[in-house]
């Protein structure tokens, strides 16, 4: 998998699954990525409320 250049997810949550969470979250994100990358396979997404369609290609992996 390639490295994400995103924020650190934090959750203050008392419960030690619960704040793992979002970690959990932004690489299973990721990894569809790179599985739609690599398949050719639009991404499904959500963007300003609507669900959209979005290529990815293995080039955008590396931006970041």
């Amino acid at each position: 998998m390639s490295a994400v250049l995103t924020p650190q997810l934090v959750s203050c949550l008392d419960d030690a699954d619960m704040r793992a969470v979002p970690a959990a979250l932004a690489r299973a994100a990721q990894r569809a990525r790179e599985t739609a990358a690599r398949t050719g396979t639009p991404l499904i997404i959500s963007k300003d409320g609507k669900l959209v369609e979005e290529i990815v290609r293995p080039s955008q992996l590396e931006q970041g």
